[in-house]
């Protein structure tokens, strides 16, 4: 049963009007059936005058999206004074300001396409942001991990009810406090970096889950955000790992039931929990996890 748990800062709200579409089809046998699709439209943010990129999203959070966008390209900066954040809904765009020009224009200069879903674009070499960077050492207990998979796997959401899409959460401890969903994975985290950036909210206790796979990309926007520990129920690419291990990110995937894999940063982890203790998810067969 999905959960309908108020403890969330901000939770999803699948019955939104305009997340989703209802599409009739036929299944299997030929019998017409109704179903839930997710939307998604074009959103092109600005910096200040300058046009920076257009995403694919479901459209909720537009502004969380823009400026988590610009801070994770590192186009914004903490030292930045924005001063507005103007979306129109009938235009499809976000303008972000600035009281002092940006370099937007250096970023800009460099592209590298990535593997994210809805084509995640980086701009600028994000690796040179990160070098030096020290992430802080809160500790991550097993028991919240477990509890933390519990809670958002069972929380209402688009995916449980149309499916195809991504979800990122930030959580503290056992907690799970703003959940984003969207078409692309990196949309979903951007939110993240928006409201963190927004709030001015404190990041050291923080861990990031994630229902993608985890990818550079998203230890680079997990890293950049100064978020300890990334979690995901999907799986891992080596570069991804590499990465992690270079940053000293705890990164830790495979979560399934009384299962998980840790392949960076295990001197994090408090290994309080009996994982017999928890309710397991059955194994899929090779064959079946490969369609």
């Amino acid at each position: 049963m999905p959960n309908r748990d108020t403890s969330y800062l901000i939770a999803p709200s699948p019955a939104t009007e305009g997340l989703t579409r209802t599409v009739r089809g036929l299944d299997q046998t030929g019998a017409v059936q109704d179903l839930q699709v997710v939307e998604e439209r074009p959103l092109t943010i600005y910096l200040n005058a300058r046009e920076i990129v257009t995403a694919m999203t479901i459209g909720d959070y537009p502004e969380y999206l823009a400026l988590g966008f610009l801070r994770n390209q590192a186009m914004l900066s903490d030292a930045d004074l924005v001063t507005g954040v103007e979306y129109d809904d009938e235009l499809g765009v976000v303008v972000v300001r600035t009281e002092v020009e940006t370099n937007h224009e250096e970023k800009l200069a460099k592209k590298t396409r990535t593997s994210g879903c809805a084509v995640g674009t980086v701009f600028g070499d994000m690796m040179e942001e990160l070098e030096g960077l020290t992430l802080p050492d809160a500790k991550v207990k097993t028991s919240d991990l477990y509890a933390l998979a519990a809670k958002i796997n069972t929380t209402d959401s688009l995916y449980l009810s149309a499916g195809a899409i991504h979800g990122t959460v930030l959580c503290q401890g056992a907690d799970p406090l703003v959940y984003m969903e969207d078409v692309g994975r990196h949309n979903a985290v951007d939110k993240i970096a928006g409201w963190l950036y927004s709030e001015k909210a404190e990041v050291a206790d923080k861990t990031l889950y994630t229902t993608g796979r985890l990818t550079s990309e998203m230890v680079m926007k997990c890293a950049a955000m100064g978020i300890p520990v990334l979690a995901s129920r999907s799986g891992f690419t080596a570069w991804g790992v590499e990465l992690a291990q270079q940053v000293g990110l705890t990164l830790i995937g495979r979560m399934r039931g009384q299962r998980f894999m840790c392949l960076a940063g295990d001197h994090r982890l408090i290994w309080d929990a009996d994982p017999t203790a928890v309710k397991d998810e059955p194994r899929k067969s090779r064959r079946k996890s490969a369609i």
